[in-house]
């Protein structure tokens, strides 16, 4: 089975994680600027560890609506998709940098976030 890649986007750092081969538990993996070597780094890693899927933070505000990242989110999954043919999905997430921050586990908070929004969809598609 291929792997799989969580992101947490932020407009300064984007959280990076990965999975194990079977896909059943994901790992911090990097922090990466979010600036012009985002899309082709990305692209490459995904390439490197043989990738099935993308997963992408979905973040919307208390009531649901989008918030203000998300179009850049948008923005974001439209120009991958341009570069590299690989299935990308939304996973709706809530505070995981700040859950990342509570669990004070060592490495980046970005990349750690990156985890628990993985880890949530594939606990979340394990059980469909």
């Amino acid at each position: 089975m291929a792997k799989l890649i969580g992101i947490d986007f932020g407009t300064k750092r984007v959280g990076v994680a990965v999975s194990d081969e079977s896909g059943s538990v994901a790992f911090p993996k990097t922090t990466l600027a979010n600036d012009r070597a985002l899309i082709p780094t990305l692209a490459s890693l995904i390439r490197s560890e043989n990738v099935s899927t993308v997963i992408v933070g979905e973040s919307h505000d208390m009531n649901g609506n989008d918030n203000a990242v998300m179009d850049a989110v948008r923005s974001f999954v439209a120009n991958l998709e341009k570069v590299i043919a690989v299935t990308i999905v939304y996973e709706p997430e809530f505070y995981s940098s700040r859950e990342a921050r509570r669990e004070g586990q060592q490495g980046s908070v970005d990349a750690q976030a990156a985890a628990i929004i993985l880890n949530s969809f594939i606990t979340r598609t394990k059980k469909t």
